[in-house]
């Protein structure tokens, strides 16, 4: 394993959410990761974030890593969900919140 799949899969594993993105939280630097992080502030789960503009390394690596093209990409418990377009899709079906109380991660209702 290379040493950014190595860092890579550090990150996924000792977070229970995690969300590689352009920028920010406060400042996303794309509209696609600015939606996903909407999601997962109204969902009020917990969740880390990687800028993978401040890393060349990992924003070129979390692509082979998980064998999606595009960014963002969002993990849960280790295991890939998906980018913007498949967590919006589980969000407004209601999975991607189920997903999250199946994980011990946030509650019913």
């Amino acid at each position: 394993m290379s040493d950014v799949n190595a860092r890579i899969s550090e990150i996924v594993n000792k977070n229970n959410i995690v969300l590689f993105m352009k920028g920010t939280p406060l400042f996303p630097q794309c509209g696609f990761s600015s939606r996903a992080v909407a999601i997962l502030e109204h969902l009020g789960a917990p969740y880390e974030s990687v800028d993978v503009l401040q890393d060349m390394e990992v924003r070129q690596g979390i692509k082979a890593f998980s064998d999606w093209p595009t960014i963002p990409q969002l993990y849960v418990k280790g295991e890939f969900v998906g980018g913007s377009d498949i967590m919006m899709e589980m969000y407004e079906a209601g999975e991607l919140h189920q997903l999250f109380v199946d994980s011990g991660l946030a509650t019913q209702g």
